[in-house]
């Protein structure tokens, strides 16, 4: 389980960057794990603050995002993963930009929302955005056309 934020903010969108897997930065949304026991909207401010000295308060619950995927294991078995991503929206209340340190991600910034399509970023920030977009009454995304 996970909780992630979009804040939008003058026509930008606050993101994170994160060593990619293979070593090249890529942008993901603020966010991340909850820890045992905790709220996800407990989880989406403390992870938003921890990762880009914003406090926010959260506006709205968006959406839900639910993946599964078969890992490589350890000792040749394969890991079935599951993830739930809890996607709120929120608004800045205090604080002020920073890069996080010593954690998952090594930059915070605002990025004009028309430049996103042309960032290298994790499959959940184009995810985030439809849901901050199109804001499903379901709170689940229909799969895009294409």
């Amino acid at each position: 389980m996970a909780a992630y934020a979009v804040v939008v903010r003058d026509g930008r969108l606050l993101l994170a960057r994160s060593p990619g897997p293979d070593g090249v930065p890529e942008w993901v949304m603020p966010g991340g794990g909850m820890e045992h026991g905790e709220d996800p909207y407990d989880t989406v401010r403390r992870e938003v603050e921890e990762e880009t000295g914003y406090r926010i308060e959260v506006t709205g619950l968006l959406g839900v995002d639910s993946t599964r995927h078969v890992l490589p294991g350890r000792l040749g078995r394969p890991t079935d993963h599951h993830g739930v991503r809890l996607v709120y929206e929120g608004r800045i209340t205090g604080g002020e930009l920073r890069n996080e340190v010593n954690g998952s991600t090594e930059l915070a910034a605002w990025q004009p929302l028309e430049e996103v399509p042309g960032l290298v970023r994790v499959r959940l920030v184009d995810i985030a955005l439809r849901l901050w977009r199109e804001r499903p009454a379901t709170g689940r995304l229909e799969p895009a056309e294409g």
